[in-house]
């Protein structure tokens, strides 16, 4: 499931952005460009992100929960309040040990002139 947008020029609460579902991966559409997107994300205990490969550097912030960060075959636990950077074209996967969120940002600015 995927809710677009957040209303400009207001505070929001971060984790209140998204909500959990049962057995479920939800996503929300924060800022969508041409030149890039930030998503908050919901994932409940035990759900993942399908496993990808970006041709973007992806930089993950969890706001709430624990969630383990494969990338390339290894592990990170990470907790609230910690971040990490995927590389560009590396396999990753995302998995919930507990209900998380977090925030996903993929800048593609940058990359013009690279062949993907």
């Amino acid at each position: 499931m995927q809710l677009l947008g957040i209303e400009k020029s207001q505070a929001h609460i971060l984790v209140d952005l998204i909500d959990y579902v049962p057995h479920s991966v939800v996503s929300r559409t924060i800022v969508q460009k041409v030149t890039g997107n930030i998503m908050a994300i919901a994932i409940d205990s035990g759900e993942a992100l399908e496993e990808k490969i970006s041709p973007f550097d992806t930089y993950i912030q969890i706001i709430e929960g624990e969630s383990e960060i494969v990338i390339d075959n290894c592990s990170t636990i990470l907790a609230t309040g910690q971040v990490i950077l995927i590389p560009a074209h590396a396999a990753n996967l995302i998995r919930a040990n507990n209900p998380s969120k977090m925030v996903v940002t993929v800048i593609k600015s940058g990359y013009e002139g690279i062949i993907i």
